[in-house]
């Protein structure tokens, strides 16, 4: 049994992304501890770069938001499943605060062996995702961790729109398959 968190980098609560990240936490709630954690639930600042945390008493940011109750859940998560909606081809500003923020000594508590993508935009370009699979894949060679899977929907504007396709039965299979 994996504690996995799943971050939903979308501020539209019953969205598209958000369907998406809760049909695969329901499968891997079946075998697996899961905490969702969703970027419209928390106000996180951007990463300024000063590095204080390198120096800091437990590397703590010396900005006074939400991210510290983030770290909090990352630190004991084995598997993180990262949900974005795709805008001008990368990921949601908020949820690229939080991965920006990782960059701390803090991040070496973490247990992470294992990452999830799910992706969800409105263009049908076939490489819609493809800068998002590259920084994607330079975390996980960076960090040496494991690539548990993907799920990739393109074609999904409005709100709903992802319940015409077969993306949610995807991303439950996905969430199943991790034990």
């Amino acid at each position: 049994m994996s504690r996995i968190v799943v971050l939903i980098g979308s501020m539209r609560k019953g969205g598209n992304t958000d369907l998406l990240a809760h049909s695969f936490a329901e499968g891997a709630s079946k075998k697996n501890i899961v905490e969702i954690v969703s970027v419209s639930d928390y106000n996180i600042n951007p990463c300024i770069g000063c590095n204080s945390c390198f120096t800091r008493e437990k590397n703590q940011c010396f900005q006074n938001d939400d991210m510290s109750a983030i770290y909090d859940k990352l630190r004991n998560a084995d598997i993180v499943a990262v949900a974005s909606p795709v805008y001008f081809y990368g990921i949601s500003t908020q949820l690229k605060a939080i991965i920006d923020r990782l960059h701390t000594p803090m991040r070496n508590e973490f247990h992470i062996k294992e990452l999830v993508l799910m992706l969800v935009g409105a263009a049908t370009l076939p490489e819609l995702f493809d800068s998002i699979k590259l920084q994607y894949q330079l975390i996980l060679n960076f960090f040496h961790l494991e690539d548990r899977g993907m799920v990739l929907v393109r074609g999904v504007k409005d709100k709903g729109d992802i319940l015409k396709t077969k993306a949610l039965k995807e991303a439950y299979d996905l969430g199943v398959s991790i034990e």
